[in-house]
């Protein structure tokens, strides 16, 4: 687990990697998480951290740094591993290069807490078989389905307890085990986790 309000002195470290931006081709659309994107805004898109994390990014190619917080998902380019609005590229003075090595650090955990695997870029997904808002329900559920697990998640104030399946790193390889339970008279979805 990392930690949760890390000080200066000892931010959690998220990685490094490229950096690009995403602004006039996107202003005014929805987020991932339901918000009217603004490229003035300082935000961004993360692969798998959750959304309203605080994440400090340093460029590396010139010592300039920026407090951004994660409302959308991407960038699908795999070599990068945040997309930043125009305001906050610009902030970190790569607005003409397009791009730029860049490091993370976490500030503040958003709405879920930040694990090694929401942090890594690495999407993952797994299977959703039920949503209760009774622990011992879930629980119940859980333990009727061979590896299945119960997950906590707060939704717009609301704890719900999630009956999940697997751990899958590619969308077919989630829907072929989906397929499996389905045969057996387990019905589910696929979902990404963590977003």
């Amino acid at each position: 687990m990392i930690p949760r309000t890390p000080s200066s002195k000892t931010l959690a470290a998220l990685g490094e990697g490229r950096a690009s931006w995403y602004g006039p081709n996107f202003h005014g659309k929805l987020t991932a998480n339901g918000e009217t994107f603004d490229m003035n805004g300082l935000t961004a898109a993360h692969r798998t951290l959750p959304f309203n994390t605080m994440v400090r990014v340093d460029n590396l190619d010139n010592g300039r740094t920026v407090i951004v917080r994660i409302n959308d998902r991407g960038p699908y380019v795999d070599n990068r591993i945040i997309d930043l609005s125009r305001k906050a590229a610009s902030d970190l003075g790569m607005i003409n290069a397009g791009t730029a090595s860049v490091r993370l650090s976490l500030i503040e955990e958003g709405d879920r807490p930040v694990t090694e695997q929401n942090s890594s870029s690495r999407e993952t997904f797994t299977i959703q078989i039920a949503s209760f808002q009774n622990r011992n329900e879930a629980e119940v559920k859980a333990d009727s389905v061979t590896g299945a697990r119960v997950e906590e998640v707060r939704v717009n104030n609301n704890t719900h307890y999630r009956v999940y399946y697997g751990i899958y790193y590619s969308t077919e390889e989630a829907k072929t085990a989906e397929s499996e339970l389905k045969a057996t008279g387990i019905n589910g979805f696929v979902k990404q986790i963590e977003n």
